[in-house]
């Protein structure tokens, strides 16, 4: 029997935790996005199911489920939803001055120095605003970025589609093998494990591991897996100590700089591969705080990374560097 609809205004914040309902497929979920209650979601969704006299979800169904007139509705706000996020990000940080939020998600391998120097930049430039930083993987920051827990993200591009989220491309950073700097055994012997000398990988849940990975499967080569890690820097100590070598690339190498007195960085022998490095903003991030981070993180990856690495490497000037 159809519902009577109601008199009360259509609420904004009801169309959002609807849309983020029928994403995530509970009240809870919602909720944990949002950082309201379960009983503040579910009354914003009988509201908005009142005002328009639909069941928009089948409330006996767990997962929520969208009625056709649910899924129907969903496809014509999707697209409403995303020009008002647009205009309101794009009037609130039209003007850097009276940027109020930023949230920014960054791969470790910028910790040291670049991220540090982007804050200030950016707070200075941005006074009215509130900054959130977040260090994660990869994975993890498009996850965020997709979730619209994050604004920005600096990470490694993933090989799958991006969908709505946008992405400029920073840095081709290429593979290289690290070895100890006293070592008589040749390159090619290490790499096709024909030495006792063991490869010590990074973690497998991190994207670069995958990439190392699959380009070892192509030149067949099957390496075991006696230590893994997802931190770099641990990974060139225990190179530096002679304990074994790894594969990893100039920008990651440039972060460890205690070690490298012990370490020597190597071109990857065949065919070579890199990853690249993007900045990655939802579609409602303003184009102005895109273009001040772009420029800036490009002048802070050309000042602490690619000179001072193309100083004392030289064969790398072609691979590494920043990307149009």
């Amino acid at each position: 029997m159809p519902r009577q609809a109601s008199a009360k205004d259509l609420s904004l914040k009801s169309l959002e935790l609807f849309q983020i309902c029928a994403q995530k497929g509970s009240l809870q979920a919602a909720a944990r996005e949002t950082g309201l209650t379960v009983s503040t979601v579910s009354h914003h969704l009988r509201n908005l199911e009142d005002h328009l006299g639909v069941d928009l979800f089948n409330h006996a169904r767990r997962p929520m489920v969208l009625t056709p007139k649910g899924a129907a509705f969903l496809r014509n706000i999707d697209g409403a939803l995303f020009a008002i996020r647009k205009a309101k990000a794009e009037a609130s940080a039209g003007s850097l001055t009276e940027a109020s939020y930023l949230r920014v998600g960054t791969i470790e391998d910028f910790d040291s120095d670049i991220i540090p120097e982007l804050a200030v930049f950016l707070s200075s430039c941005m006074p009215a605003c509130d900054f959130m930083y977040q260090t994660e993987s990869s994975h993890a920051i498009i996850d965020m970025l997709r979730n619209r827990q994050l604004d920005l993200g600096i990470t490694a591009a993933p090989g799958e589609r991006l969908g709505e989220l946008q992405d400029r491309p920073l840095l081709r950073d290429p593979f290289v093998v690290v070895l100890p700097l006293i070592n008589e055994q040749s390159l090619s012997d290490i790499v096709e494990n024909r030495t006792k000398l063991p490869f010590l990988h990074f973690s497998g849940n991190l994207m670069i591991a995958r990439q190392i990975e699959s380009q070892l499967r192509r030149i067949g080569v099957t390496t075991p897996h006696k230590f893994e890690c997802s931190n770099n820097q641990t990974l060139m100590a225990m190179v530096a100590a002679g304990a074994g070598w790894t594969i990893t690339t100039p920008l990651l190498f440039s972060r460890a700089k205690r070690f490298q007195p012990k370490l020597r960085m190597h071109r990857f022998p065949g065919k070579s591969f890199s990853r690249t490095l993007a900045l990655v903003a939802t579609p409602d991030c303003s184009r102005s705080v895109i273009e001040l981070v772009d420029d800036k993180m490009r002048n802070l990856i050309r000042n602490h990374a690619l000179t001072p690495t193309h100083q004392s490497n030289p064969w790398l000037k072609d691979s590494f560097k920043l990307l149009n």
